[in-house]
């Protein structure tokens, strides 16, 4: 494969910023080959996983789930039950962290309809969050 284009002019084709595509180089997702002078250097086929690779991510896939459908991608041989359940793991995902964010709209509405609003210091949803165990707060891993 002709490599022939630089970093800029991968990213300007794949849609994909030159800081990421170098991320997805030091995970492994992606070579790049050195120039002589140094500078990294790209061709069609580079800039088709790039594209690949943000298609994937613009669905909400996990970096470990890019990764195996890189893999099957390009195996040929592949059966697409594998891409199936892949691709019908991550609905499971989305779904629930959608639910997960309703919930979490939910309880922020009811408590906005319950301040007032006004000039006065009493806000129910301050003290929602300053509760030990606020009964609207979600279970889930610190931010």
């Amino acid at each position: 494969m002709t490599r022939v284009m630089t970093i800029g002019e991968a990213a300007a084709r794949s849609g994909v910023s030159a800081k990421m595509i170098r991320h997805y180089e030091a995970i492994g997702l992606l070579s790049a080959e050195r120039r002589a002078n140094g500078y990294r250097s790209y061709g069609p086929q580079d800039v088709a996983v790039l594209r690949f690779i943000r298609h994937a991510r613009d669905l909400a896939f996990p970096l470990e789930d890019v990764r195996r459908l890189l893999a099957l991608w390009r195996d040929r041989t592949r059966a697409s039950a594998e891409v199936k359940r892949l691709a019908l793991s991550h609905v499971a995902a989305l779904e629930a962290k959608a639910a997960a964010l309703n919930a979490m709209a939910g309880s922020l509405r009811h408590l906005a309809s319950h301040c007032a609003g006004d000039d006065r210091p009493d806000c129910p949803i301050l003290a929602d969050l300053e509760a030990e165990d606020g009964c609207h707060r979600q279970e889930g891993p610190e931010r």
